[in-house]
């Protein structure tokens, strides 16, 4: 047995918990599996796996040994990935995960060209507030607005900043009036994002002046394009960052209030499991997708 074959199958082994199913992702029989695993552990010197006719378990030589093998091995892959991306059109599925309000209006516009551009790469998008990780399991790109623990496990790059700005329409405004000072938003409805801001305070800044309010919404979503259908019907004012209203201020549909007073701004980040030879579908994606945003300056617009 060669090394490489006595390490895929002690890994599979450990994974599949039973030699026999790790035997039959490799091809081999059930004699060769447990040849192959006597062989690794005669070379090593030491008992890697403990078993019976029903289970198997590792020994605090294996779980260590283990941890290196597995990790080799998917290097291993990866290179053999990226060898074979080099020569052929990259292709496969690509999951990626934004706020509903993002995907609809910043990505779903942009996918049916990389589409044309790239057509063996498949992307399922999931639209999705709430996520326990910067990247959940099973998922290769994740654009994230909300601050994050950063790890050596995972790479972020910049999209674009955003201003928070609060907003609501002309007719609203000319029924009721704008405000002047940031307290004086108790006195009128407020349309806010429930899910990231929560009970936290809004600080407002104008020069040296800073100003601390809390606000009560009179309409609370975890959905950003929600609240706008709220503000563009009348419903009161609306604080979001203005990747979500940028188009209906252009329009003249929604209105600046409480000009010259600022929130601090917002990061939207783009982001990916860190690996040495990353799969060419998700260093295409990405590469595409900053590629767009600085083409459109974005944060040029969106913090002015």
């Amino acid at each position: 047995m060669d090394r490489l074959t006595e390490l895929e199958m002690f890994v599979r082994a450990v994974e599949l918990g039973s030699i026999t199913r790790a035997a039959e992702k490799l091809g081999l029989s059930d004699p060769s599996a447990s040849r192959c695993l006597s062989s690794l552990e005669k070379r090593l010197g030491t008992r890697l796996l403990e078993r019976t006719t029903r289970r198997l378990w590792l020994t605090d030589a294996g779980r260590s040994y283990y941890q290196r093998c597995a990790e080799l091995l998917a290097e291993l892959a990866e290179a053999d990935a990226e060898a074979a991306d080099s020569t052929k059109r990259p292709s496969g599925v690509l999951s990626v995960t934004s706020s509903p309000s993002f995907g609809m209006m910043h990505l779903a516009p942009i996918l049916p060209q990389f589409q044309r551009l790239y057509p063996g790469i498949s992307v399922h998008l999931m639209a999705a507030n709430h996520y326990q990780n910067v990247i959940d399991p099973g998922v290769d790109i994740a654009i994230r607005t909300r601050p994050f623990e950063r790890d050596s496990s995972t790479t972020v790059r910049k999209l674009a900043r955003t201003r928070y700005l609060p907003v609501a329409s002309p007719k609203y405004l000319k029924e009721h009036g704008s405000p002047s000072e940031p307290k004086d938003l108790h006195c009128h409805p407020l349309l806010l994002y429930g899910f990231a801001r929560g009970p936290e305070p809004f600080r407002f800044s104008r020069g040296d002046k800073k100003e601390t309010v809390r606000l009560v919404p009179a309409i609370q979503s975890t959905e950003g394009r929600v609240l706008c259908a709220a503000a563009l019907a009348h419903g009161g004012i609306l604080i979001q960052p203005m990747y979500t209203t940028y188009d209906d201020l252009q329009a003249g549909r929604l209105l600046p209030v409480l000009e010259g007073w600022k929130l601090d701004p917002m990061t939207i980040n783009i982001a990916y499991h860190t690996r040495k030879h990353q799969p060419a579908r998700i260093r295409i994606f990405v590469d595409f997708v900053l590629k767009h945003f600085a083409e459109q300056q974005y944060e040029q617009k969106w913090m002015k």
